[in-house]
């Protein structure tokens, strides 16, 4: 047997889900991605999204509404008479009409160990926390955020030297296998579904510009995940003098250091930078 899957994701680490449900046999009838983007070198072109070209190659048909306020675009999402929604990093909050818009509704595939860390950006909120452990959820969307029934986890351990780019490829990976399973035990009526802990919760919100500043008055340890925690985007900078000018560094990667001395003095050539405790380099 299979599904009638409608596919509901957008960036590079949604692809790998739907390439892995329709190798498993499953029927994808429609992919729902968000609109072009301009982009190119200059930024003027439309740039369709990583998802958006997968289902191209594919061959399923794609479509890009920019919200689902329209009726005609939630009656649309109901005519393809689908089984279910699988949904991977697609950007849109959902309406009632559209988790309820299939036969046995919505199903998230969430990039955190729910409760902890529901929202934008769970893989570099998890590092710059300097959490030993996260992993991929799959749960049945309900009209909260990230707050359904847990129907698989998938444990993943974050190596303290991890990067989110890192942590992003593998949480990627596993996210594909666990929503096959998922997928393979809903076709099968044997998914179980288990309320989320009312304790924990923790609110992953979308990286700022602001934040992205080093605050070299932290301890070290602490600017060493938040560096890590935003690389390789998008990115965390300092600004030293360099040949008489004061420059920006984006820094990308960093060690641990013992030693000490006044937060934020450059204390090499290598860049080893005294923090409220410690050394980063």
């Amino acid at each position: 047997m299979s599904l009638r899957i409608i596919f509901m994701g957008t960036p590079e680490f949604s692809v790998p889900t739907l390439s892995a449900l329709a190798q498993a046999g499953h029927r994808i009838v429609a992919v729902y991605s968000q609109p072009p983007r301009p982009g190119g070198r200059r930024g003027l072109e439309l740039q369709k999204s990583p998802v958006h070209q997968a289902a191209e190659i594919l061959g399923i048909p794609v479509l890009t509404p920019s919200n689902f306020k329209d009726a005609a675009d939630r009656q649309t999402f109901k005519d393809f008479d689908a089984d279910v929604a699988v949904v991977v990093a697609y950007g849109l909050l959902l309406p009632e009409e559209i988790l309820n818009g299939t036969r046995q509704g919505c199903y998230n595939g969430h990039a955190s160990l729910l409760p902890r860390w529901r929202g934008a950006a769970p893989i570099q909120r998890a590092i710059m926390a300097g959490d030993p452990e996260t992993g991929m959820m799959v749960m049945r969307m309900d009209k909260g955020l990230d707050t359904g029934p847990v129907a698989l986890t998938k444990i993943v351990a974050v190596d303290p030297e991890m990067t989110a780019g890192e942590l992003h490829d593998r949480l990627m990976l596993a996210g594909a296998g666990l929503m096959t399973e998922a997928m393979e035990k809903l076709d099968g009526g044997d998914l179980p579904l288990v309320p989320q802990a009312e304790d924990g919760v923790l609110y992953a919100a979308k990286i700022s510009k602001a934040e992205t500043r080093i605050d070299f008055s932290q301890a070290a340890r602490d600017v060493h995940n938040h560096i890590r925690g935003l690389s390789p985007f998008p990115g965390a900078w300092f600004e030293t003098e360099i040949g008489g000018r004061l420059e920006r560094v984006k820094v990308l990667q960093s060690a641990l250091a013992d030693g000490g001395g006044n937060p934020g003095t450059v204390l090499s050539d290598d860049l080893t930078i005294a923090c409220g405790e410690g050394l980063c380099g």
